[in-house]
């Protein structure tokens, strides 16, 4: 195994060298001895041996330049990037992309980057106006006094039986079911259908499920509902006091002047995040990096790079993706095209990750869970099966990166002081 070193600046190494292609024989024969060895009541099996034993040369390679080079591996970012693979008739050459963190100086006054800005305040309007539609939502609904046709924003109690091709479907049934009309939780266009039928009316309101639908045999079909109407509920409109909200923050020294605090707070709360999303944090980002400057690991930008190209090319078709990638100058082009904004995601990361340290901030994993359960709730998910798909694809550190940013962030516009 020979193995060389090549210092591209002050964080930034190539790894080059060659792999005896007995080397590798031998760790694939070490392998499978050390497979036959196991006992009979052991049934572990490996299909993929060769992968293996290559992969402990391969990082056994990686180890050998490490300490040619004298680097800390405690101070080793991200993971190594082989840049080059080429089989030769005795051997095995690789290049191998190797960075170390950037020292970055926390120690110089960075104050100044913050932007100036006006705390947002309730207008008393706002406020009347969020307490009356809460009060709305909150009213009970109940059974109109006179019988009329269904409008939006009543509550239908209805019997429905699906079929599909004259058949039923499973789920596709339920007796006396109270439907808000305009919730839009059934099948796109079966709510406005039930708008204008009268009480004891039966209808057949014909729908198609939705191309994506989660259950793929019912996906994209036409579907066929017969519908009875046997009531009408309605919302009735409640006069907020006191005694409201009593019971709405379950305080019994509660008054409306309570209830309207809160409103208050909680509106700021949501001008002061809008202020925030579209023109504090593009500043302090802005503001950054142009404060720090140091080496950037190009390890991490080429994998951030990487991430960008599959996140805009996502959405192509399988043949898409096929002239996409047998077109290599276009594949270089896109690459190259995201290449600036890759790394200015990568500095301010590095940034932030700094700073939070000096700062003080960390970001527990309870934390990242319930901020991907409140995005659930807030986007109709299910909050398990959000985080599930985070841990899958490797995005729970950058929902941790996110967090921490926005803490950083709070802390120095002194929103905790607000």
């Amino acid at each position: 195994m020979e193995v060389s070193v090549k210092k591209i600046d002050d964080i930034n190494f190539i790894l080059s060298g060659t792999i005896e292609n007995n080397i590798i024989e031998n760790k694939v024969a070490e392998f499978k001895e050390k497979l036959t060895q196991k006992t009979n009541n052991d049934t572990s099996k490996s299909e993929n041996i060769e992968q293996e034993a290559a992969g402990e040369v391969f990082k056994e390679f990686i180890n050998t330049g490490i300490k040619k080079a004298n680097i800390d591996i405690d101070t080793i970012l991200g993971q190594p990037l082989l840049k080059k693979y080429e089989q030769q008739e005795n051997n095995v050459y690789f290049e191998v992309a190797l960075s170390t963190s950037p020292q970055i100086n926390t120690d110089i006054d960075y104050n100044d980057i913050i932007p100036d800005f006006t705390k947002p305040k309730a207008d008393p309007a706002a406020v009347e106006a969020k307490l009356q539609e809460f009060a709305q939502q909150q009213a009970p609904f109940t059974k109109i006094d006179k019988p009329r046709a269904v409008k939006a924003g009543d509550v239908a109690v209805i019997d429905f039986a699906g079929s599909i091709d004259g058949k039923p479907f499973e789920g596709g049934s339920a007796e006396k079911f109270n439907l808000k009309i305009g919730s839009q939780s059934f099948i796109p266009g079966f709510e406005e259908q039930i708008i204008g039928m009268e009480y004891g009316e039966e209808r057949t309101i014909t729908v198609t499920f939705p191309a994506d639908y989660q259950a793929e045999d019912l996906a994209g079909k036409e579907t066929k509902f017969d519908v009875k109407l046997h009531e009408i509920q309605q919302q009735e409109a409640q006069t907020p006091d006191d005694a409201f909200a009593q019971k709405i923050l379950s305080d019994p020294s509660a008054t409306l002047d309570t209830l309207k605090e809160k409103f208050a707070d909680q509106i700021i709360s949501e001008e002061l995040s809008q202020l925030y999303m579209q023109e504090l944090k593009p500043k302090i980002i802005n503001a950054l990096n142009e404060k720090f400057d140091f080496t950037l690991p190009e390890n991490i930008v080429e994998q951030e790079i990487d991430a960008k190209v599959r996140e805009k090319t996502k959405s192509y078709t399988e043949e898409e993706h096929k002239q996409f990638l047998e077109d290599k100058e276009k594949f270089l082009q896109l690459r190259e095209s995201v290449r600036e904004d890759a790394k200015r995601v990568v500095k301010t990361a590095l940034i932030v990750e700094a700073l939070a340290k000096k700062e003080g901030i960390d970001v527990h994993i309870q934390e990242v869970h319930a901020a991907l359960g409140y995005q659930a709730m807030m986007t109709g998910q299910d909050a398990q099966e959000l985080v599930k798909y985070y841990e899958e694809n490797n995005l729970m550190t950058s929902a941790k990166m996110g967090l921490t940013e926005d803490k950083l962030f709070g802390k120095l516009l002194g929103f905790h002081n607000q």
